[in-house]
């Protein structure tokens, strides 16, 4: 069955960086949609990155400029690097992989989801 493990999360201070790794199995990895959504205590859920199988990236305004997303289909690992984080940026962040095309908007929605990594930005 499809299995994604996220990883990498921790605490950091604002302006630092972090890099999350997703390891994946159970699906033919280089043709699905991988992306990631964040949800910050308190607040709703946000699709920040999303890849398609084609290597097509989009990005929230939130975090355009400072995270990107990328993948080893090698390894099958999806990552997210996160550079100059903010204290807004503090959320559990979670791994969704989907067959299909999938929008920023609905990445908490759709697919196969992790467990999530924890991710604290200090001032």
């Amino acid at each position: 069955q499809v299995q994604l493990v996220e990883s990498g999360g921790g605490s950091v201070e604002a302006g630092g960086s972090l890099t999350l790794s997703c390891t994946t199995s159970g699906f033919t990895f280089n043709t699905y949609t991988m992306g990631w959504f964040r949800q910050a205590p308190g607040k709703g859920r946000e699709g920040i990155a999303v890849q398609t199988h084609d290597l097509i990236t989009r990005y929230a305004e939130s975090v355009q400029g400072r995270f990107t997303i990328s993948r080893d289909s090698a390894k099958k690992v999806v990552y997210l690097r996160m550079n100059n984080l903010k204290p807004d940026d503090t959320a559990m962040y979670y791994c969704v992989a989907s067959p299909w095309s999938v929008q920023l908007h609905s990445l908490d929605v759709v697919g196969h989801k992790g467990q999530g990594t924890q991710v604290t930005v200090s001032s």
